[in-house]
């Protein structure tokens, strides 16, 4: 009920949103994957803490911040992995399928999804992917960074490269150097298997320093704007959990110094004009499987 009155107050402004009052809908069900992702790690023993967003909300919600539509977490790149295996040899919700792009299996993303094959969210740059097009959280891994500046910088010139030959997508949005660079790159490697071979490559050569004892911890599976972040180790060494809505998620332990260094006052709510869900949907459909609208909002053109 706390999770309607807040929704409801501002869901007549959100496009997508505004004719069926469907953000409701769709926070319901993320949270339901969120918390199946946090029970699973709990079972197995696997550190997850919400990161972004989410972890705003938790702390100065008490839950969603009201006009977002997502929940994100973090891991620890060891557990990131055993994670992913566990969770595809036996999930714990039939309808939660776990995503993550491999030699024969791309999805524009160089992190791992959960998503809900029981509902619809077709984002704009999938649009042409036979994949699960439901409602989604993303996880994401946190690796060591080292301490040397000069080797920071290498580690984020592999992870863009990591970036690039995993998502196989020009970045057309990062300046026009950036983009034809991009698409020379993937014109000399043209086939899955080449491509694969150097993101393995690279994927290996940013991750080499996770047996180090550094202090640092870094992001390395996400958008330029995030991508080479450093954190505190000690910030994410351990979760402690928060009310989310009607349960509890964890969050990272740090989780104060983490949000102050990331978005500053994160306590402060943002100007009414920005306070809308930045998704980038291109349909929305809480109730309905994605797979009753392909054809019509993904996949059009193998539909001709």
């Amino acid at each position: 009920m706390v999770l309607r009155n807040k929704v409801e107050k501002l869901v007549g402004a959100i496009d997508l949103y505004s004719q069926d009052k469907q953000l409701y809908k769709v926070q319901k069900r993320t949270l339901r994957i969120a918390s199946s992702i946090a029970s699973f790690c709990k079972q197995h023993d696997l550190l997850c803490c919400l990161c972004g967003g989410g972890a705003i909300g938790a702390v100065r919600e008490k839950g969603f911040v009201p006009w977002d539509d997502d929940l994100d977490f973090f891991m620890p790149r060891a557990d990131y992995e055993k994670f992913y295996q566990l969770w595809q040899k036996n999930p714990p919700v039939h309808e939660y399928v776990v995503e993550k792009a491999a030699e024969h299996f791309v999805n524009h993303n160089n992190f791992m999804t959960i998503r809900d094959r029981e509902t619809t969210f077709i984002k704009t740059y999938q649009q042409d992917l036979d994949i699960v097009h439901g409602i989604t959280v993303d996880i994401f891994p946190l690796d060591i960074a080292p301490e040397s500046v000069s080797k920071q910088k290498i580690q984020k010139f592999w992870a863009l490269i990591y970036a690039l030959f995993c998502e196989q997508v020009v970045p057309e949005s990062h300046g026009g150097l950036i983009s034809i660079g991009s698409r020379f790159l993937l014109g000399l490697f043209r086939s899955k298997s080449s491509r694969y071979k150097v993101w393995r490559f690279a994927e290996r050569q940013m991750t080499k320093y996770n047996k180090t004892d550094s202090s640092l911890v870094t992001e390395l599976c996400v958008g330029p704007k995030y991508m080479g972040n450093l954190y505190k180790r000690s910030d994410f060494a351990s979760a402690v959990e928060l009310t989310f809505e009607d349960t509890e998620l964890p969050l990272p332990i740090g989780y104060d110094h983490y949000l102050n260094q990331v978005f500053g006052n994160y306590m402060q709510r943002p100007e009414v004009k920005d306070q809308v869900p930045h998704h980038d949907a291109v349909f929305i459909d809480p109730n309905h499987s994605y797979q009753e609208y392909r054809g019509r909002y993904y996949l059009r053109k193998e539909e001709k």
